[in-house]
């Protein structure tokens, strides 16, 4: 069988640009937003702190002995923080009322909101004992959002912290 005519270059003609490296160097559509995760758990430094500012009224408060960490992925624009109400049974995304309930946090403490650029704030829903960030002694401003880094830590209630971890 006869063998496939190759196309004929003229002899002048100069080598064609070096291929670009794997990948496209200005990729056209948005790359995949990364995953950002929670960790929800008691944060015994935190309660210590709340302590030491907290009357009377928080000194039968106890830090849980053993509390499993949650983990949680960040999906959707906003993730709410708080405890479920029984009475109407809304449950917010991250639910503080399971044992061992934290009984500082507020029904609807807080929203972790999505924003623009793939990255995630904080917004104080005015709860009854706010939200700090980061060991902050100065609550958040009641519905500002507050833009979070990777690894800041969102204090909510008595102990529970919740850690922001871009996956």
């Amino acid at each position: 069988s006869p063998a496939s005519p190759t196309p004929s270059r003229p002899s002048t003609a100069t080598p064609g640009p070096t291929p670009p490296p794997p990948g496209p160097a200005f990729p056209q559509q948005q790359q995949q937003p990364l995953t950002w995760m929670a960790t929800i758990g008691p944060d015994r430094e935190y309660f210590m702190a709340m302590m030491q500012r907290s009357g009377p009224e928080a000194a039968g408060l106890n830090l849980p002995a053993y509390s499993p960490e949650q983990q949680r992925t960040l999906t959707g624009n906003q993730v709410t923080i708080g405890r479920r109400r029984h009475s109407t049974g809304d449950t917010p995304d991250i639910d503080l009322s399971v044992p061992p309930e934290d009984p500082g946090v507020s029904h609807q403490h807080a929203v972790l909101v999505q924003q623009p650029d793939g990255t995630w704030a904080v917004v104080d829903q005015n709860s009854t004992n706010g939200t700090t960030v980061n060991g902050s002694e100065d609550p958040i401003q009641p519905f500002v959002p507050v833009p979070l880094q990777d690894g800041d830590r969102v204090h909510v209630g008595a102990w529970t912290t919740i850690t922001i971890r871009r996956g």
